[in-house]
């Protein structure tokens, strides 16, 4: 599933091309991806300038002055600003054309992505729980550290709590908890301030790292330019079960926590 970087790197390359436009219709192959596609889209949108495309988590919004269209790209989703003659091929099952000619295309073979409705000053309900973004100045170790306190879970259930930070999923935790040195297995509440301070920081400039990396590259994502992201090939643990630490050069061990696959290195993470 792409995770936060392939979602702002998403972001980064459709905002030039859509920031300011105006949108001309919007066409919909089918009335539902993973929930049905409220009305307000096709209603609402045609005629509206495109104002803004922001990220919260891993949610797209296309604000314009009556709401946004609020995206998740699912599993399998990606975003294309094509030209409007564009043949449609299987599973395009979202246009938004624009005036200029050109159009906004919504690709999902598995259809677990959404296109939701979120009105002028408000909040969609999807949104209203989540935790601050990880590269937002509220987050660091102090914040993890308070948050954690009491909590039995392993810390990578914790860090991967979408009420205590938002966008860290399971690539991202697994390698930052390695860059931090931290066993995933611990327990949240056990980790010191000073560890949490690392996690912080480290979770930071991973996160960073990869969206100037274009994301990570794993089955289906692709940017919205048709490059795969490259921070695939800098993995030191996620996916990397059955072979050595690169930094220890032990066997790295694996586990499932909370139905996700783990991969760490029992000597480099305590």
């Amino acid at each position: 599933m792409p995770e936060l970087p392939e979602v702002e790197t998403t972001r980064r390359g459709l905002e030039p091309h859509l920031t300011g436009r105006r949108i001309h219709g919007v066409i919909l192959r089918r009335p539902d991806l993973r929930w049905p596609i409220p009305a307000e889209i096709e209603q609402q949108l045609p005629g509206r300038r495109i104002e803004a495309i922001r990220r919260r988590a891993k949610y797209l919004l296309l604000d314009t002055d009556a709401g946004s269209a609020l995206l998740h790209l699912g599993m399998s989703g990606s975003l294309r600003v094509l030209p409007g003659d564009t043949p449609v091929r299987a599973h395009d099952h979202v246009d938004i054309s624009l005036e200029d000619g050109r159009l906004l295309r919504f690709n999902d073979p598995r259809r677990f992505g959404c296109l939701l409705w979120q009105p002028a000053g408000e909040t969609h309900e999807l949104l209203r729980e989540l935790g601050p973004e990880p590269l937002d100045d509220v987050f660091d170790g102090d914040y993890l550290f308070q948050r954690s306190r009491g909590r039995s879970a392993a810390v990578k259930t914790f860090l991967m709590d979408q009420r205590i930070v938002v966008g860290v999923g399971n690539i991202y935790a697994a390698e930052s908890l390695f860059k931090a040195g931290i066993n995933p297995l611990r327990e949240a509440g056990k980790v010191s301030r000073a560890r949490y301070q690392r996690l912080g920081d480290a979770v930071k400039e991973i996160l960073g790292h990869a969206i100037t990396r274009g994301g990570t590259t794993l089955r289906d994502f692709i940017s919205p330019d048709g490059a795969p992201g490259y921070f695939e090939q800098e993995l030191l643990v996620y996916g990397r079960e059955g072979e050595n630490c690169r930094q220890c050069g032990r066997l790295l061990r694996y586990a499932s926590i909370g139905q996700r696959a783990t991969v760490w290195c029992g000597f480099c993470q305590r």
